[in-house]
Formats: structure tokens, C-alpha cells, sequence
């Protein structure tokens, strides 16, 4: 299923000779890693003053999306995780694939989930639900259907 990497495309190459699923996971990371630090930024998340680690968080970045201290953190991991495996083909398509496979999870669990009640330990509201949607299915159609392997360009 995964094609063997050219010398060109292994780690520390510059950024014109990465795939497009590396590229793909080097712009998912970043932004998880933008998302991540904005959500503690009082002014860019309203109801700064109700940040908190849980659910019981009221906080909103963008004054629309639900976030807590837990789910910026789990927004900086993530993106850590994106940008390191950005590196090499393989791992940036398992991260899209996976990453959009709990995303997809995440959509799911934000129909289950009452928006106050204690099983919801990352606060999501209508905006997270339908965002996750999206990250899942750009994360997964991504990650299946990117080639990983970039053409050979003539000199």
C-alpha cells in the first residue's frame, strides 16, 4: 500500500520536495498548533475568565467554538504530532488517516453527548460538531486519496 520514499522525500528535506500528504499534515499541524495557543489567548477565546479544564468550561474561541484548557492541550498535541510526522509520507498519511478517523469519532460523539452533562469531558457545542466534520473528512480524504509520493521534476 505505501510506496517506498525517494531519497529526496526522507526527513529534513525542504519543504518544494514534500508530498502533498506532507504538506497535507504540515498544514493540519500548524493549524491545530495555532488553534491550540489561541484557545489561552484572552480576546481571541471570549469568556476568557471561564476557562476551565472540563466541561464545565465556558470559554469560546472565535466566540463561537467551546474549549477548555484540556482541549487546547489536546489541539497542541495534535499538531505537535502533525508537524513531526510531516517529515516522512508514510506517517503524515497515517496521521491524516487517523487523525480524520478521530475527528470522524469526535462529530459522532458531539451527536451523542449532552452539551453540560459530565460524559462530556471536551466541552463541544453545534460549531465543534460540525467543524470536526470537516477536519474529518479533509483529514480523510487527505490521507486516502493524496498521492505520497511527489513526481520526479526534470532539471
Amino acid at each position: 500500500m505505501t510506496e517506498p520514499l525517494e531519497p529526496a522525500q526522507r526527513a529534513g528535506q525542504p519543504e518544494s520536495t514534500r508530498s502533498i500528504v506532507q504538506l497535507g499534515a504540515l498544514s493540519a499541524g500548524t493549524l491545530f498548533l495555532v488553534v491550540g495557543i489561541a484557545g489561552f489567548v484572552p480576546g481571541v477565546t471570549g469568556n476568557y475568565d471561564e476557562l476551565a479544564f472540563g466541561h464545565e468550561s465556558g470559554a469560546l474561541l472565535l466566540g463561537v467554538f467551546a474549549v477548555s484548557v484540556l482541549h487546547n492541550v489536546v489541539h497542541l498535541v495534535f499538531g505537535l504530532a502533525g508537524v513531526v510526522a510531516a517529515r516522512r509520507a508514510d506517517l503524515a498519511r497515517w496521521y491524516l488517516i487517523v487523525g480524520g478517523l478521530i475527528y470522524l469519532a469526535l462529530f459522532l460523539y458531539g451527536l451523542i453527548v449532552r452539551p453540560g452533562g459530565s460524559a462530556n469531558v471536551l466541552p463541544v457545542n453545534d460549531a465543534d460538531n460540525w467543524l470536526h466534520l470537516g477536519v474529518a473528512v479533509t483529514m480523510l480524504g487527505l490521507g486516502l486519496a493524496a498521492p505520497q509520493i511527489r513526481p520526479a521534476t526534470t532539471v
